[in-house]
């Protein structure tokens, strides 16, 4: 069987702000403290297509308060075709966050701005090392 690898959609499922202290937040001095929590989430459509969505928590205190918090659920729609079960696990898990992570990157630098914070670049998530720790 030949082996496949295509993306056929990519998308947001689902994004959320708060910024709980609304305007107050604005009156303190900026030295954040920032959380990010990374998931991945899967589901299989077809026999060789795949929903997989990347799950981005962010949260943001400022001054020992929550500044901002948000979640971005990037999704997407992929072909895979003509790998085993370990090996498709492995590329559900790896392959495909690292194809989502960048628009979800951009969805949350975006958000945070309109939300008149400081942009938020996030950094790259070593995707095969957190499959690993999690098969671990």
């Amino acid at each position: 069987m030949t082996q496949e690898f295509s993306i056929r959609r990519l998308y947001v499922k689902d994004i959320s702000f708060e910024a709980p202290g609304g305007a107050h937040t604005f009156t303190k001095a900026w030295d954040p403290e920032i959380k990010v929590d990374v998931d991945v989430s899967k589901e299989q459509l077809g026999e060789t297509t795949h929903d997989v969505t990347l799950i981005l928590t962010v949260v943001v205190r400022n001054a020992g308060e929550v500044a901002f918090m948000l979640e971005v659920l990037q999704a997407g729609i992929f072909h895979v075709t003509g790998y085993d079960g370990e090996m498709l696990h492995r590329i559900l898990h790896t392959v495909c966050p690292n194809a989502l992570f960048p628009y979800a990157r951009e969805a949350i630098d975006n958000i945070v701005i309109k939300g008149s914070f400081p942009p938020l670049m996030l950094e790259p998530v070593n995707f095969e090392a957190i499959y690993l720790d999690n098969k671990a």
